[in-house]
């Protein structure tokens, strides 16, 4: 855990932030005493939902044409096959 003071805190503050969210702890002290801890956030990683309904339903051969005829009908063109 490195110490820094105030003044180089707020002067070289971008430079500490990246620092503690690659992992680094930073003490920052006034005159020498410690005041507060820096530590990056514990930050849950979400779970990844891609395919969680693998295998639950399936999808029918003819799904881009599902409903033709009623859209045909509503538009009031002829149908199309």
């Amino acid at each position: 855990m490195r110490t820094v003071n105030i003044h180089e805190a707020k002067t070289h503050l971008s430079r500490l932030v990246e620092q503690v969210a690659a992992g680094e702890t930073i003490i920052i002290a006034r005159a020498g005493k410690p005041l507060v801890k820096v530590s990056a956030l514990d930050m849950p990683q979400a779970p990844c939902r891609l395919g969680f309904l693998a295998g639950q339903f399936s999808v029918p051969d003819d799904f881009d044409s599902l409903g033709a005829h009623q859209i045909a009908d509503m538009f009031g063109l002829a149908e199309q096959e």
